[in-house]
């Protein structure tokens, strides 16, 4: 294995000492896990295509309508009765 040196504040030192203790893992073994989380969650996040992606090319492209149709309550008086 190789070896990385970095530079934590004495909270973030105190913190990771004390998961170690009650997970009974190593400091290094606690920050492996920690660091394949963190890259694992960034990847999976990296293909994340949110709703506003996928319609972008409708957006505003409707013309008419109320103007205040998302800050107005009473437009939604009636929502979901039949």
């Amino acid at each position: 294995m190789n070896t990385l040196t970095i530079k934590i504040t004495p909270q973030l030192e105190a913190a990771i000492l004390q998961a170690s203790a009650q997970e009974h893992l190593s400091k290094s073994e606690l920050v492996r896990r920690a660091l394949n989380m963190y890259l694992r969650q960034r990847m999976s996040s990296a293909h994340f295509v949110s709703a506003l992606d996928q319609a972008d090319d409708l957006v505003g492209c409707f013309s008419g309508g109320p103007a205040d149709l998302s800050s107005n309550p009473s437009h939604l008086a009636s929502f979901g009765r039949v």
